[in-house]
């Protein structure tokens, strides 16, 4: 069984090199999104990557999250895991959605959505933040904008019950929410998949098998 990647906004394989999974795992890399593409258009355009002659898993670390759930409508992955992320819209917190209401995230110029980096780190709850900052640095801003406007407005309501999330109880970002089967890393924050590798890595291993 094939084990498919979708990491986290600007972020690329990186962060999963820091698991010590059983299954081999196959990190799908971003492409960039057409003007004013909706998040059902790019995941099926991102969807062409997964082999779906045989059976295979996804995992999706935070914005990778919302991208994995809406390819299991299109596909049909054997499980879903969600890392630092959520399963519905019912899950992203109040303030977001009330932004995402005010469809305001258009009309803010790109250069601004590079925070700075002592900025990031608290947010994030970075340990590592030498690879954060190479992450940042990497990001293309239009693409943060992008997935940050899609983020605070998407609207699926739809579960399923082959998805199980692995949250933080400490994440600043995105907090445990919802009644979807969790496993919680106490103390976690947006960053634990680098983090808290070890612990993440036995979660993991435990669903997949």
């Amino acid at each position: 069984m094939k084990v498919y990647g979708i990491s986290g906004l600007g972020a690329d394989k990186r962060v999963f090199n820091y698991l010590n999974l059983e299954l081999e795992l196959i990190s799908i890399d971003w492409i960039s999104p057409y003007p004013n593409e909706s998040i059902k258009d790019y995941s099926k355009r991102l969807s062409t990557a997964i082999d779906n002659n045989e059976e295979f898993c996804l995992i999706g670390v935070s914005f990778g999250g919302l991208i994995a759930t809406e390819i299991s409508q299109l596909l049909k992955p054997k499980k879903i895991i969600l890392i630092s992320s959520v399963h519905t819209e019912q899950e992203i917190r109040p303030i977001y959605k009330w932004i995402g209401k005010l469809n305001c995230i258009k009309f803010i110029p790109t250069f601004l959505f590079k925070p700075p980096h002592i900025l990031a780190n608290y947010l994030m709850g970075a340990k590592n933040t030498k690879l954060l900052t190479e992450i940042l640095n990497d990001t293309d801003l239009s693409f943060v904008k992008w997935v940050l406007h899609e983020f605070i407005t998407w609207k699926n309501i739809n579960r399923y019950n082959t998805i199980v999330k692995i949250n933080g109880t400490s994440d600043k970002l995105i907090p445990p929410r919802g009644n979807t089967k969790m496993h919680l890393i106490q103390g976690g924050e947006h960053f634990m998949i680098v983090d808290r590798a070890h612990e993440i890595s036995e979660m993991i291993n435990l669903e997949l098998r």
